[in-house]
């Protein structure tokens, strides 16, 4: 089996432009993978036809490490760009050796390891202003079946936060932690906004409603600051979705500067690059919960990882409070419900792409807006890309 054919397709969907790829075999097999990067979609759309395509063309499948090591030994740069190129390849050659085995993709990653794989919800506070407005939309999400919610409380700020910003922060949490009770986790989102010290100070406020995880409370660039925000508190840390080298989780990991590794499969390297970062965070004691705020594929890769995966703890979900066209962009596929993944049973994947319902939503320019200025609170925060 050889590979012969890529292809490479594009889709808006709300928030976000999904880059998907499918590579085809001379016996006819095709197999599916996601390259979406947000700002970045059409930058990795050139490089993997510039650079991964020549390197990609004429190998078989089966030779992930083979192949996939060799890509990432000779990109030579790193960094996000390059590794999601990589990593939706690599996604792909598994879609089609599990159809060319006839088996689902988390049997190929050892089997199942657990009975069942809980989801938490992103995405869903979209529109929410008010702290009474956080607290409506969470009741409806916990109504969906859902006992986890991540969300970022802290508008755009960045490194520092005033008095009123961290008292609305506060009040948010204290209003969703009300609405939905103390069994449900809440996962506090800070993409990275905050200096160490802020970050304790805001940290100390949010202890006393028992957050899962406090994630990316400081920049992810540098482990020494998010261990010093780790020893500070007493609730766990989250961090990783923007790592990108199987150097930098040794590194993350030998630090324990986290509690939550959350490697992004589509990212870092796809699914044999994250069945490292396992053992590695089995050895120093640490869980896992795969990020993923991107497409469908993306998504259903992560959730095979799951199933196979003892690491995993949980696994993200945006695709309930995605464009409401996104289900048809893979052939109508849900992946779970009530608050659980379902366990994927069709060879491969499972999931198809569909060029026709891809073809209906072209691309949109810079269509994920700047957490850090005024589009990311009048476009998401006020509804406007959720709808």
């Amino acid at each position: 089996m050889k590979i012969v054919r890529l292809e490479t397709l594009m889709a808006t969907c709300g928030l976000r432009n999904y880059l998907f790829v499918r590579l085809h075999t001379d016996d006819g097999l095709h197999g599916g993978g996601e390259a979406t990067l947000e700002w970045q979609e059409q930058t990795v759309r050139t490089l993997i036809h510039e650079w991964a395509e020549a390197r990609i063309l004429g190998t078989c499948p089966f030779d992930i490490e083979r192949t996939f090591g060799e890509m990432i030994r000779d990109q030579y740069q790193g960094g996000s760009t390059v590794m999601t190129a990589i990593s939706a390849l690599e996604i792909a050659c598994w879609d089609l050796i599990g159809k060319a085995c006839g088996q689902p993709v988390w049997r190929l990653l050892g089997g199942r390891a657990r009975e069942a794989l809980p989801m938490y919800a992103n995405g869903w506070y979209g529109g929410a202003q008010t702290p009474e407005d956080y607290a409506r939309k969470a009741r409806e999400v916990v109504a969906r079946g859902y006992r986890g919610l991540k969300f970022d409380p802290f508008g755009q700020a960045w490194k520092h936060l005033s008095p009123a910003e961290a008292d609305h922060a506060h009040d948010v949490v204290a209003a969703v932690r009300q609405a939905v009770g103390p069994e449900v986790q809440l996962m506090i989102e800070v993409h990275g906004r905050l200096s160490v010290r802020a970050a304790i100070e805001m940290g100390r406020r949010l202890a006393a409603f028992d957050p899962a995880w406090y994630e990316e409370p400081v920049t992810p660039h540098s482990l020494e600051q998010l261990r010093e925000v780790r020893e500070a508190l007493p609730f766990p840390m989250a961090a990783g979705e923007r790592l990108y080298m199987l150097e930098d989780f040794a590194r993350l990991a030998a630090m324990r500067a986290c509690d939550v590794v959350q490697a992004d499969l589509a990212h870092c390297g796809g699914l044999g690059l994250g069945r490292k970062i396992a053992a590695l965070c089995e050895a120093h004691d640490l869980r896992m919960a795969p990020h993923c705020s991107i497409g469908p594929v993306a998504l259903c890769a992560a959730v095979h990882f799951g199933w196979a995966t003892p690491q995993v703890m949980v696994q993200e979900n945006f695709g309930d409070f995605d464009a409401p066209w996104r289900p048809a962009l893979v052939g109508g596929w849900q992946p779970g419900r009530d608050g659980f993944y379902d366990l994927p049973e069709r060879p491969g994947l499972g999931i198809e792409l569909d060029d026709a319902q891809i073809a209906r939503h072209p691309f949109v320019q810079h269509a994920f807006p700047s957490l850090w200025d005024g589009r990311w609170v009048r476009e998401f925060t006020q509804g406007g890309m959720t709808q």
